[in-house]
């Protein structure tokens, strides 16, 4: 069956706790996508589990380790329609322990929702999730504030997590006035500003959440530019064979194409591309997709591979030069630090070699050449030395592959992207 509308992916992010799980469930019951019958069942099975007001969230916490612990840990995708979309929600863990989840799901979207929640209002999760969302080139964001209700659906509390939302987002690269502060409860019966327009916010004038998905842009296609898909899973299916899942970043794969995996040099040539359990005949950006490849074997290929052509693979350095920014960290950041950058899909440690300089983080401009350290909330120029192969690109080339997180510690301590590379 042919492709009606335009597909849009929508990455739901946040503080754990703050009621993403509920409030895309909410969503997802108010457009007809679970059933009453499917609302009442999750219902039942909440209060048996002691997590009363959970129905809405098991509509895309499935797991029974979710479910019982009351967090999302695994990301989930769930299909709805707007007028203008046939939209994905992608579910991001909001807990610190699953935020190599919330990258991917991220990495997978077009626009996201970030979920604050009235009374607690910013947390540092919040200000992390902000930072990656950037970093993985979401370039458009919704605010809801949710739980409205718990604050008497008070204006003035509103208007104050706005304000500390808009002076975080200038210091991330966003530009507040181009994002909306929806003022959510997932809860009320009324579902305030959800998909109706709530009547407990008579002071908000704006969209409802739903609308808000459905005024986001489409970002262009980069289709000419060389292939890139960055490897989120893969499968081995009885009949099929293997089946690696990803989204395309850039350029286009078709049926019959020979592509390489890197770094392992695996080499194949696509039998079948499958997106939303129907077969594609091709593939552009933003696609998720599961692809068949006549000879490569599960065992060949790892999340964190990136898929492109034979004749332009994926680029695999020795060394890079990136333009960083220290979000924070507890102490200061010298040569030999070793954290784990995230780009794409993949998770590698690697080694600073050199801090060439340190930038000012308004203008970009040099402050100072070769300084001993860096620390939170420096700019800087570094080269890094990956610890095992890994694909990233140079942002003059293929910009969607040369971001990355740089994490350690159970925290993000920062982010990047690559400037210049030396070849593997």
């Amino acid at each position: 069956m042919a492709k009606q509308k335009p597909h849009l992916n929508v990455v739901f992010v946040g503080h754990v706790d703050h009621g993403k799980s509920t409030l895309m469930g909410r969503l997802l019951y108010e457009t007809g996508t679970i059933s009453k019958q499917d609302l009442d069942k999750n219902k039942k099975i909440a209060e048996e589990l002691g997590k009363a007001t959970f129905e809405y969230a098991y509509a895309t916490d499935e797991t029974v380790e979710e479910r019982k612990r009351g967090i999302t840990i695994e990301l989930s995708h769930k299909k709805f329609q707007t007028p203008n979309y046939e939209v994905t929600l992608i579910d991001a863990p909001g807990h610190k322990d699953f935020v190599k989840n919330m990258i991917t799901g991220a990495s997978q979207a077009d626009a996201a929702i970030l979920i604050v929640a009235a009374p607690e209002g910013v947390q540092q999760q919040t200000m992390e999730h902000i930072f990656l969302c950037k970093t993985q080139g979401v370039k458009q964001i919704a605010v809801a504030i949710n739980k409205m209700d718990a604050v008497k659906y008070d204006q003035a509390r509103y208007e104050t997590i706005k304000k500390e939302l808009s002076e975080l987002f200038m210091r991330v690269g966003y530009k507040p006035d181009d994002i909306i502060f929806i003022p959510t409860s997932a809860l009320d019966p009324e579902a305030t500003n959800v998909k109706v327009k709530g009547v407990k916010t008579p002071w908000y004038t704006g969209p409802t959440l739903f609308e808000r998905i459905d005024s986001f842009k489409l970002p262009e296609k980069p289709v000419n530019l060389p292939l890139r898909i960055p490897i989120q899973d893969v499968y081995s299916i009885t009949g099929i064979g293997t089946v690696p899942v990803g989204k395309v970043e850039t350029g286009v794969l078709k049926i019959g194409q020979k592509i390489v995996f890197m770094p392992e040099k695996a080499a194949g040539e696509v039998k079948t591309i499958e997106m939303h359990h129907e077969q594609i005949q091709s593939a552009e950006p933003g696609d998720n997709i599961g692809f068949n490849v006549r000879g490569v074997g599960k065992a060949d290929i790892h999340r964190g591979s990136v898929a492109g052509p034979a004749e332009a693979p994926p680029t695999v350095a020795k060394q890079f030069t990136a333009q960083i920014m220290v979000l924070q960290h507890p102490t200061v950041i010298t040569v030999g630090y070793t954290p784990v950058l995230h780009c794409g899909t993949s998770q590698t440690a690697c080694k600073i070699a050199e801090i060439k300089a340190k930038l000012d983080p308004k203008t970009g401009q040099i402050k100072e050449q070769k300084p001993d350290f860096i620390k939170r909330g420096d700019a800087a120029i570094v080269v890094f030395e990956p610890m095992k192969p890994m694909v990233i690109e140079r942002k003059a080339d293929i910009p969607q592959l040369s971001t990355f997180a740089i994490r350690d510690m159970g925290m993000t301590i920062g982010a990047g992207m690559c400037t210049e590379l030396v070849k593997a």
